[in-house]
């Protein structure tokens, strides 16, 4: 329903019609609507599938951060309900533990690994955030819209503007998320080797 509808159309009642149930009866189930938003939530992170460890921390890091972000994209309309609640059931603790025991196979300290996943989770779910909602920034990703967009930027006349038009006019999704999730990656790297 949501993918169809988006997270606004969606009330006890909506639901109810579609399961053929009394709006009454969903309440044995969920406390209120907004226990529903968190159940679609944990059912969406409850997909997640932790990949195998392998010792060391960028690639896991990074395996971890692509599996995130298949789950929150294989329902757009949804993510918004992935990236923004707090859900502290297991299924919804999930990513957090694993992210957490990367950070601490690495060495870091439990309050050193929860500064990084705040850190790491914040420009993940920004990004997210962005890919589902906001549409890329400055870029287009078909050919007619960088093309188009290359020629806005460069009658900018502002000379740095000017000089990364063709880079700027040009968005690929997954490319500009792996070289986020790159820098984040090595970031952390950096910082577990600085810290005492």
């Amino acid at each position: 329903m949501i993918d169809r509808d988006g997270i606004a159309a969606l009330s006890m009642r909506s639901v109810s019609r579609l399961l053929g149930v009394d709006a009454k009866s969903l309440y044995h189930h969920v406390a209120d609507k907004d226990d529903l938003l968190d159940a679609v939530a944990e059912h969406l992170l409850g997909q997640l599938q932790t990949p195998e460890p392998t010792g060391d921390l960028r690639t896991d890091l990074k395996a971890l951060a692509h599996e995130f972000r298949r789950v929150t994209l294989a329902h757009p309309e949804a993510a918004p309900l992935v990236l923004t609640r707090q859900i502290s059931t297991l299924p919804g603790l999930a990513p957090t533990e694993a992210v957490l025991s990367v950070l601490r196979r690495a060495a870091a300290t439990p309050e050193q690994a929860v500064h990084l996943l705040r850190v790491l989770l914040a420009a993940l779910v920004g990004m997210l955030l962005r890919e589902v909602s906001a549409g890329p920034t400055f870029g287009s990703n078909d050919a007619a819209g960088i093309v188009q967009r290359q020629a806005e930027l460069e009658r900018s006349e502002l000379p740095e503007i000017t000089a990364s038009a063709p880079y700027l006019a040009r968005f690929d999704r997954d490319q500009e998320f792996a070289s986020g999730v790159d820098l984040l990656v090595d970031f952390a790297a950096f910082q577990l080797h600085r810290l005492p």
